[in-house]
């Protein structure tokens, strides 16, 4: 299986600091991003749309589609931090995600990650928001089609698995799956291997997270779950890897940090490449199942 970095692990660099957070010593490019990635030596990135300028420049994404070709990574188009379509209330959103089709094409990726919704939402009625965003949704996957690009819409702290699910199959489309990001189920307790069970099928893009009690925040702080490197939180990430590989996953697993837990004093650069070593282990040994069960064949 392939490992993957999300952008987003580095927000403090990219300028979005947290109030409860310092700012970093120094700043990154999308460029430092991507160059930090091979360094790294993954298999692909997904680049978060907030945090790549001069998006309507086709000159501009040229040179990025063309860096990322030259590492060969595999690539998602990571559009709509924080809120997406604001559970479906917002056109001007929509209309956002639909020019930004013409941007994840730019730069070669095939899957977009989108946001439906978001916490800020999350204890308004979820089956109106689900209602209205099955209509942005049936319009949105028409015109991914058009660009063969598939729709992977996270659950971003607001839907369980069982109402992404739902929401998949009211749209209806090949076109739409799921980012299904570990960490994020969690933290509406909802269990994420068991999710994983029924989404693996629809998954088209991770954020693969694990998470830690943070004793510094609040109970009901967002980030009463922070992050951590993958293998020191509660999450786990090997069998969820598994469902993905017998499910015929092609895609990568994306590690992904937001707000970093405080035993790794805002060191995400460590704690990603951390989480890359972690991965490549988790990876190596769904592989060696796959081989050894196939030898029992």
């Amino acid at each position: 299986m392939k490992v993957g970095i999300d952008s987003y692990c580095y927000h403090r660099f990219f300028g979005e600091v947290y109030a409860q957070q310092r700012p970093p010593a120094k700043r990154m490019t999308l460029e430092d991003f991507i160059d930090r990635a091979r360094a790294l030596g993954v298999d692909g990135v997904s680049l978060e749309s907030c945090f790549i300028p001069r998006k309507d420049d086709p000159g501009y994404l040229a040179g990025i589609r063309d860096r990322l070709d030259a590492y060969g990574f595999d690539r998602v188009y990571a559009w709509g931090h924080p809120d997406g379509l604001q559970g479906g209330r917002s056109r001007q959103e929509y209309d956002d995600l639909v020019r930004s089709l013409d941007h994840a094409q730019s730069i070669g990726a095939t899957v977009m990650r989108i946001v439906g919704s978001s916490l800020v939402f999350r204890f308004e009625d979820h089956q109106e928001q689900i209602a209205r965003l099955v209509v942005q949704l049936r319009e949105a996957v028409r015109a991914a089609a058009d660009h063969g690009i598939r729709l992977a819409i996270e659950n971003h702290i607001d839907f369980t698995a069982t109402e992404i699910l739902q929401l998949i199959d009211e749209v209806g489309s090949l076109h739409l799956g799921v980012n299904f990001d570990t960490g994020n189920f969690a933290r509406l307790l909802d269990d994420p291997v068991k999710g994983m069970e029924f989404l693996a099928k629809h998954t088209f893009a991770t954020h693969i997270k694990d998470l830690r009690v943070n004793p510094a925040a609040a109970v009901d702080d967002w980030f009463f779950f922070s992050t951590t490197p993958v293998g020191r939180g509660f999450i786990d990430n090997v069998r969820i890897a598994r469902l993905l590989k017998q499910a015929g996953y092609q895609g990568f697993l994306a590690m992904e940090l937001d707000f970093l837990h405080p035993d790794f004093a805002d060191d995400e650069d460590a704690a990603v490449a951390e989480s890359v070593r972690a991965l490549r282990a988790i990876s190596d040994t769904i592989e060696a199942e796959a081989r050894t069960a196939s030898a029992a064949r």
